[in-house]
């Protein structure tokens, strides 16, 4: 498997299309990162999905071998993750047997026709037939032969492996059968990034989105809001009219605490200006600066360079949208 040509089909499947290539798209990435021991990879995305689409969970199974794989894969594990109470509990040993059934059918040149209706399973089974041998692999439990078939794929079929009951304890454990590595971590993360950017959140009123800042940072209260006479004598001190949004931002709250990726915001009380520039964060990486009647929201970040933001506002909503992504 290309990683990069996967990644970059993912984040336009998930940017650009339909509802059901999505699903599909996130069911399958999130398999795979399961399958190679990544799970905690694998919630991560499932979670966000179904926070953002608000579809049942259902939707990430278009069959019966994912569903399957799923359930062997939270035995082995002896854990359930909150979004798999959603889905149709198994008989186990039943699916087993299916399964076995499945990885012993050989492929028919027909296999498909008709969109895989029962007529079109019925007219596959009249046709030439051969073994497969990624399922002989899988029923051999043999995981090197099933990765030098399956990496070989654009999308690897995941799903009859983790099927499989007796090779879902050694999947669950770790195995990484195609050698993904760390990459389900930034893979999920990019995933992530996509799914926000075509579902934006919405961040609410002032107080619900600061209340969104702390609760995704995992600190307490805001600070008390500045009053109008408060913000007044800041203004007078500093010999110029805050922006209006910034002035709705102190009447919220007067400052916020720092965290491990963004400055502490001043208060009212230690705002200063320089040159005609407002420092309203220490150490002093984000900036209030005017080009006549407009404001800029200035943020300088040592590794990254320095990003504009049209409005404060803009500055806290990309804030918020980090801090909901990395959760």
């Amino acid at each position: 498997m290309d990683r990069d040509a996967y990644l970059e089909g993912a984040i336009r499947d998930v940017l650009s299309g339909d509802d059901t290539t999505l699903d599909d798209r996130i069911g399958h990435t999130a398999l795979m990162f399961a399958t190679s021991g990544a799970m905690a990879d694998a919630d991560r995305l499932i979670t966000h999905w179904h926070a953002l689409t608000e579809r049942p969970v259902p939707a990430l199974l278009p069959g019966a071998v994912q569903a399957r794989a799923w359930a062997m894969l939270f035995e082995a594990r002896e854990a359930w993750p909150e979004w798999a109470a959603a889905m149709t509990p198994l008989d186990l040993d039943a699916e087993e047997r299916a399964h076995d059934a499945y990885l012993a059918r050989r492929v028919s040149d027909l296999d498909g026709l008709l969109g895989g209706s029962p007529i079109g399973e019925t007219v596959s089974h009249l046709g030439p037939s051969r073994p497969d041998r990624l399922r002989e692999a899988v029923a051999r439990g043999d995981l090197d032969a099933w990765a030098e078939i399956a990496s070989k794929q654009a999308r690897p079929d995941v799903a009859v492996l983790a099927a499989t009951r007796r090779l879902a304890p050694r999947l669950a454990a770790g195995a990484d059968p195609l050698g993904l590595g760390g990459w389900p971590e930034l893979c999920a993360g990019s995933l992530v990034a996509a799914l926000y950017e075509r579902y934006p959140p919405d961040t609410g009123s002032w107080r619900e989105m600061i209340s969104g800042v702390l609760r995704l940072r995992g600190v307490g209260t805001a600070p008390p809001a500045a009053s109008l006479r408060t913000i007044g004598a800041a203004e007078a001190r500093l010999g110029l009219r805050l922006p209006d949004d910034y002035r709705e931002f102190l009447m919220t709250c007067d400052g916020l605490p720092a965290d491990v990726v963004f400055p502490r915001l001043l208060g009212t009380a230690e705002l200063r200006a320089e040159g005609g520039v407002v420092v309203i964060a220490d150490p002093a990486v984000v900036l209030l600066t005017s080009a006549g009647e407009q404001w800029r929201t200035v943020e300088i970040d040592p590794a990254l360079g320095t990003t504009v933001h049209p409005t404060f506002r803009a500055l806290l909503e990309r804030h918020l949208l980090l801090l909901a992504q990395s959760a």
